[in-house]
């Protein structure tokens, strides 16, 4: 697409140099100018740069351009190319691969390094929490890692071979960035070309749809069940169904509306039902004068809002995870929210009518007379004190979730 510059009824071109016929080069210009503005190929998603010519590991001699952490803690390559972008797709993905096992205090001395170079003086960890909103406790990256791509020009065979490797549930980016001269100035025309921001949405659904089709293959029936965390609380087990239900409890808490999320979900239209006053189960259904509902109706389960009392539906189909993602996009801020599937067992321990459980994935979930118990620490605080276990750490923080079931644990085996 070309630039036109226009003036009265005239549009007159404005003609596409390259980086080399202006005279810039690739580190020293284009690199550290979006450095200092990365939000420019990374449109969406908020990015921090946590190191520039990256190459801290053993055995290679190549460096990562910019590597970068966005707010999910994804950490995200970044790889730019002043004018032919080929073959840097397999560049890019070698070193997501080599980067993918990166520990939170490897990232730090890693923006220590970065921070040291250009001459900056901000405590990198404290930096880092920061961008995470994580002031306290422990951090994990997540295991995804994303790739940028950035150049002028993008071949036929490098994008053939980045839509290929989207649709295997890869999450690359190429943003190209096209140079012009005007009036002694250079102008950049930024802009993401895949995905297409207009198609992303549809490329996601198409992705999710593609999941749950895997998963039919090897079972007439998806259930995977999931590990929800909401700050320091966390939820594990959970079919489908009920972790779309926290997600909305959590998004009612911060204030969203019933009509807000209905919008986010437009395909199931009617979410809840609704009475007048704030109503216990037995006078929600006396009020509706029913004696059930397809909708969460325990005591726990309704909503109470403007002076009306709420039940969220139980009936789902093939899109639950993508109303869940479509929940989270209009989420008040507040607390980080994260979900995966739930894994295998990772330890277990038994103490009177209680089961403590820790999955693969560090989740926490406890039974009672074999029966889940949600939210799980009230329940662990409960037992914590029943055994003498302190709330706090030896710094005065309080034990998360997942570390207050690992001390409960240690305790009953040590009983």
């Amino acid at each position: 697409m070309a630039l036109y510059e226009i003036s009265g009824e005239k549009l007159t071109p404005i003609g596409q140099r390259t980086f080399a016929e202006l005279g810039l080069l690739e580190r020293a210009n284009i690199q550290r100018a979006v450095r200092t503005h990365i939000a420019a190929i990374t449109p969406g998603v908020r990015t921090m740069v946590l190191a520039e010519e990256f190459g801290d590991w053993v055995g290679a001699n190549r460096r990562i351009d910019l590597l970068c952490l966005d707010e999910n803690a994804r950490l995200v390559v970044v790889e730019l190319k002043r004018d032919d972008g080929a073959h840097m797709e397999l560049q890019a993905l070698r070193y997501a691969a080599m980067i993918s096992t990166m520990r939170f205090d490897q990232a730090v001395e890693a923006h220590r390094k970065y921070l040291l170079s250009i001459g900056a003086k901000e405590d990198a960890e404290q930096a880092i929490r920061e961008f995470l909103d994580r002031e306290e406790g422990a951090v994990a990256l997540s295991d995804t890692v994303r790739i940028v791509l950035a150049s002028s020009e993008f071949s036929q065979e490098l994008t053939t071979a980045v839509l290929w490797l989207n649709k295997q549930r890869l999450d690359i980016r190429c943003v190209q960035m096209r140079p012009h001269a005007v009036d002694g100035r250079v102008l950049l025309d930024i802009h993401q070309v895949i995905p297409l921001p207009e198609a992303e949405q549809y490329q996601v659904a198409v992705r999710e749809k593609s999941m749950e089709q895997d998963a039919a293959r090897t079972q007439d029936r998806d259930l995977t069940r999931y590990d929800l965390s909401i700050g320091d609380l966390s939820l594990s087990n959970l079919p489908k169904r009920r972790l779309v239900y926290e997600v909305v409890a959590e998004a009612i808490r911060r204030g969203l509306s019933a009509e807000s999320i209905e919008a986010a979900i437009p395909w199931k239209g009617s979410l809840f039902v609704s009475a007048d006053g704030n109503l216990n189960e037995s006078g929600f259904l006396a009020a509706l004068g029913q004696k059930k509902l397809r909708c969460y109706t325990g005591d726990e389960d309704l909503f109470h809002v403007a002076g009306k009392t709420l039940a969220f539906t139980t009936q789902w189909g093939t899109r639950t995870l993508r109303a869940v993602e479509n929940v989270l996009k209009v989420m008040p801020t507040g607390d980080e929210i994260s979900y995966a599937p739930t894994t295998a067992v990772a330890d277990e321990a038994t103490y009177g009518k209680y089961v403590v459980r820790q999955r693969e994935s560090g989740a926490i979930e406890v039974e009672e007379d074999g029966v889940a118990v949600l939210p799980v620490k009230p329940v662990l605080r409960q037992l914590a004190a029943e055994l003498q276990i302190g709330l706090e750490n030896s710094n005065g923080n309080e034990f998360n979730t997942r570390q207050l079931g690992v001390q409960i644990m240690t305790a009953i085996r040590n009983i």
